[in-house]
């Protein structure tokens, strides 16, 4: 990962700070103690579980790394920021496909904190792309694999 800025809600650095919390504090004591029980079984040449405990210590450790980084170069985006005029990023926004008269309610957020299936959409996806920016009442087209999908800005929240 670069040095590239990361846009974070509230909830967002919230979640992060939490989970570099608990890598530190749980997980890495938890990964130690399974390698001080595998070292005690002998042999660590052919031992799975001494294998298994550094291999998640590895991940464990690199992920704190990640974690760090992306909390250093963070940018907060704060509920006084959010626009209800147009869809910015920490926006709730309704969108109801012209097609099959649908509505959806996504988040809109930085890419760190994208969780499709939570409704939390990337301000870098094809669908947040084309709705930043805009105001309600815009119809937007959006280009995915299966083609084009038109969709209609209902309501935009904080």
């Amino acid at each position: 990962m670069n040095d590239k800025q990361i846009i974070l809600t509230q909830d967002g650095l919230k979640k992060l700070e939490e989970e570099l919390e608990n890598l530190k504090s749980v997980k890495r004591r938890e990964v130690a103690e399974r390698i001080k029980v595998a070292i005690g079984y002998g042999d660590i040449s052919e031992n799975s579980e001494y294998e298994d405990a550094k291999n998640e210590q590895a991940f464990i450790e690199g992920r704190i790394i990640t974690l760090e980084k992306m909390l250093r170069n963070a940018r907060i985006i704060n509920n006084d920021e959010i626009d209800t005029e147009a869809v910015s990023i920490g926006s709730t926004v309704i969108v109801e496909d012209m097609e099959f008269g649908d509505t959806m309610e996504y988040a809109i957020v930085g890419t760190a904190e994208s969780d499709p299936l939570q409704n939390k959409i990337s301000n870098e996806s094809p669908l947040g792309k084309a709705i930043l920016g805009k105001k309600q009442g815009t119809v937007v087209e959006v280009n995915v694999p299966a083609g084009i999908i038109s969709y209609k800005i209902v309501d935009i929240k904080k």
